[in-house]
């Protein structure tokens, strides 16, 4: 069978491809079975070189790629070149973490029966792994499986989400010119059949998702006594306190924080505690900057917006923000939407329980609530299923701190948007945020297992 992948700007079809069958996926499989001895026992040196390879042959290839994102999934052309940047980046923190992956000695003799034996541990890894991306970020986030699974010694096989599917077979290639044994990944292109069979799969040693937290939770009930990591939603908020530095570019910021990508990254800033005393002036300035925020061809690099992925989501978030004005919320837009794009709004007068507050939107929706008190707001920001990204905007240290202390998620900005994310750092979330962390580092820490050594004197 084959697919169409269709351009979210134009409904033009970029290419058709040929699905994975359930023979394909079998197949795909055992081929990651066949090398993965010959990828356990690749030298560090040797994982690094083709990781820094491929990292040399993305930049190189910097604008066919950013087009191909553009095109597959109607990401801006900034951003899209922005995440090219970015999985260079994210290889070249996988080379490192190839170069440095080690074991500890373990002081034998700090337990009596211990005395005259020496003991140290060292990483193996964990085997095939298994990978399911979502189309959001095609290129990073495919980059954010596979290369930990390189620096780890892990065959991996992969099924991105169907729009990402052009981008994840170009990387396929690359790395193929980098010097990546035959096998070692593997894409398999589909929807819902393709990754239940890979899911199930007992071959599979271990499988990392991202995506939403139902599809999560229908993974770990066949996952089994198999390694698993999630990264999935969010529902992400900051506060700003009355002593917030109210700059253009913290606007700017904040603004970008909501409304990028027409806010389809599950960092998206959708929840916004603005302390009463400067709430007028800050919905006032991010009501005029959401208004100027140019929708648009996606191509074009004057564009700040461009479509959301489909229709169906397009329709959703028409429908919550709709439903949300019904329960008494105040609706700022610029304007009326067209189709898939769809332009930003703000909403006010929101209440803990519309879904808007408590679900994950994907859309350029953002909520205001003002808040008197620094506890009442970190309260009502834990007040979610999800713990992904939080931030918080002040200048008092002992503000920060206590936000610090107890805010329940996976990571907390001071004085930035909870989007921020540089791809060396340990990401993810708690509750249904997710489980384990992605960065190479911490990632090739899940992909690899202990193998305790003892030796007797």
């Amino acid at each position: 069978m084959t697919m169409q992948i269709i351009n979210p700007y134009n409904n033009t079809v970029v290419e058709t491809i040929e699905t994975s069958s359930q023979q394909d996926v079998a197949d795909a499989v055992g081929r990651a079975v066949n090398v993965k001895d010959d990828m356990a026992h690749l030298p560090a040196w040797q994982k690094a070189d083709i990781l820094t390879r491929a990292a040399a042959i993305i930049s190189e290839r910097e604008e066919p790629l950013a087009q191909n994102i553009v095109q597959s999934v109607g990401k801006i052309i900034r951003h899209a070149r922005s995440e090219v940047k970015r999985c260079v980046e994210t290889f070249g923190f996988a080379a490192d973490a190839a170069r440095s992956l080690h074991g500890e000695t373990i002081p034998m003799d700090a337990a009596r029966t211990g005395v005259g034996k020496i003991g140290w541990y060292v990483r193996v890894p964990v085997g095939v792994i298994g990978a399911i991306t979502p189309f959001n970020f095609p290129l990073n986030l495919v980059a954010h499986k596979v290369a930990p699974a390189i620096a780890a010694g892990c065959p991996i096989v992969l099924k991105p989400s169907p729009p990402a599917s052009l981008t994840a077979l170009a990387l396929k290639e690359i790395l193929a010119e980098a010097g990546l044994p035959d096998g070692a990944f593997e894409v398999l292109i589909g929807d819902i059949d393709v990754g239940k069979w890979l899911t199930t799969d007992e071959r599979i040693a271990m499988l990392t998702f991202t995506g939403s937290a139902p599809v999560a939770k229908a993974i770990s009930r066949v996952a089994g006594l198999r390694r698993a990591t999630f990264e999935l939603g969010g529902n992400a908020a900051v506060i700003l306190e009355k002593d917030a530095e109210l700059s253009d570019a913290t606007i700017n910021r904040l603004l970008v924080a909501a409304f990028a990508y027409s806010g389809q990254v599950c960092i998206s800033l959708q929840r916004m505690y603005v302390h009463v005393d400067i709430y007028d002036e800050v919905k006032r300035r991010l009501v005029a900057g959401a208004a100027a925020l140019r929708l648009g061809d996606p191509m074009k690099n004057e564009t700040d917006i461009g479509p959301v992925i489909s229709d169906q989501a397009a329709a959703r978030v028409r429908a919550w923000v709709g439903e949300a004005v019904e329960q008494g919320a105040f609706k700022f837009s610029s304007g009326e939407d067209d189709g898939r794009m769809l332009r930003p709004v703000i909403l006010e007068n929101v209440s803990s329980d519309m879904r808007v507050m408590r679900e994950e939107v994907f859309g350029p929706v953002l909520c205001l609530i003002p808040y008197a008190n620094l506890d009442e707001a970190i309260d009502a920001v834990n007040d979610s299923p999800y713990g992904l990204q939080a931030g918080i905007y002040t200048q008092n240290i002992t503000a920060a701190m206590r936000a610090v202390d107890r805010l329940h998620v996976g990571g907390v900005m001071i004085n930035d948007a909870p989007i921020f994310r540089v791809d060396q750092m340990p990401y993810g979330g708690v509750k249904n945020s997710g489980l384990g962390r992605e960065g190479p580092r911490f990632a090739v820490e899940e992909m690899t297992e202990l193998k305790m050594v003892v030796v007797k004197g």
